[in-house]
């Protein structure tokens, strides 16, 4: 049974208020197009759906789930063909009651196959693609575009995604009658049940071609090396997937097409250090600039200019906040923020002169 309020991060008495923070928080994180968790983001929504309205919340909180259509706790729904009660009689009229038929008619469908043909699933449907794209800290900020080669499975040009030779027709498939699925007959020990199988003549597509393709052999798709350009949103992460929908392999007979997922992966810098949003950097000093102060130029990974000012008497190891001069959010609104570490830098080789001068200095007790 799963815990709505664990998935949404909130205590059992909290309140609608706290609920719906809590929820709006958790999608803006878990949002597919921003890189989420799409598997996540439907759990915290039925969450969110459950415990947001206050008869759901109610029965959740009593029962452990919700009961749909008025059903009352206790009853289960029926499937098809199976609405009634079912009992089997043993020895001597021993009556082994099995309770409502919705329970054990949804196991007896899943180990035998019956109740009725279901509905097709997308079996034409290319398959996803996930690929890992490097970038810079500078391209990370700025945003930028990539062309790559990718080889994956595409439209087969000959067919056009048919599967047919040009000029030749598609006819419906004589086994199943375009439906994608026949009927087997399967007996148990409870009788004999029609299960439900996918048609071995049109591999469930409910449709055949009277002549393949003779580029693709049927299947309507070819593999071959394309060159794809792929735009870096600012702010992205190490991490962070970017789905590029129906960029994935092409689909079998013009079937849907994949997604295309890239997972970033932010290079290190040599000077800047990266915290969320937040840029890091040390910069170091002379002993004169932090003990008579100094306006200092800071480098950027943006090639603007940003000057700092240095207090006389600055100890090293000081750290200085410039605000908004960090990554740009991911949201697109606002930027974090620079953190300038001064480092007093002490002089390894010295002229006679600047040795002479540093004598003078420590007999007046600096």
């Amino acid at each position: 049974m799963k815990d709505y309020y664990q998935i949404l991060g909130v205590p059992k008495n909290a309140s609608q208020e706290e609920i719906k923070k809590a929820y709006y928080k958790l999608a803006h994180k878990y949002h597919p197009d921003k890189g989420g968790d799409e598997k996540k983001f439907k759990e915290i929504n039925e969450a969110y759906q459950v415990l947001s309205d206050k008869e759901k919340r109610a029965q959740y909180d009593r029962f452990g789930r919700v009961f749909e259509g008025g059903q009352r706790p206790g009853e289960g729904a029926s499937q098809p063909g199976f609405d009634f009660q079912w009992s089997w009689s043993g020895p001597e009229g021993t009556d082994f009651g099995f309770g409502d038929i919705g329970d054990i008619g949804e196991m007896m469908e899943e180990i035998f196959g019956f109740g009725g043909p279901r509905r097709r699933r997308d079996i034409k449907r290319g398959k996803d693609i996930e690929i890992t794209l490097e970038v810079s800290l500078e391209e990370a900020i700025k945003g930028t575009e990539r062309v790559i080669g990718l080889e994956k499975m595409v439209v087969c040009p000959r067919c056009q995604g048919t599967g047919a030779e040009p000029g030749s027709k598609i006819k419906e498939c004589f086994s199943c009658r375009g439906t994608g699925q026949v009927q087997q007959i399967k007996r148990t020990i409870f009788g004999s049940f029609t299960r439900w199988t996918v048609c071995p003549e049109c591999k469930g597509e409910g449709y055949i071609p009277e002549k393949p393709c003779n580029v693709c052999k049927g299947e309507g798709r070819i593999k071959e090396e394309v060159e794809m350009r792929i735009r870096i949103p600012r702010g992205v992460d190490t991490g962070q997937i970017i789905k590029l929908r129906g960029k994935g392999e092409a689909g079998r007979k013009g079937g849907k097409a994949g997604d295309l997922y890239v997972k970033i992966l932010v290079k290190r810098h040599p000077l800047f250090e990266r915290r969320g949003d937040d840029l890091y950097i040390s910069f170091p000093i002379s002993f004169s600039q932090a003990a008579l102060g100094d306006q200092i130029e800071i480098p950027t990974l943006e090639g603007k200019r940003i000057f700092l000012k240095v207090p006389a008497g600055t100890d090293s190891g000081k750290v200085f906040r410039i605000s908004g001069k960090g990554v740009p959010h991911f949201s697109g609104y606002g930027r974090g923020n620079l953190y300038v570490e001064l480092i007093v830098k002490t002089p390894k080789h010295l002229t006679r002169k600047q040795r002479e001068l540093l004598e003078q200095l420590r007999k007046e007790g600096i």
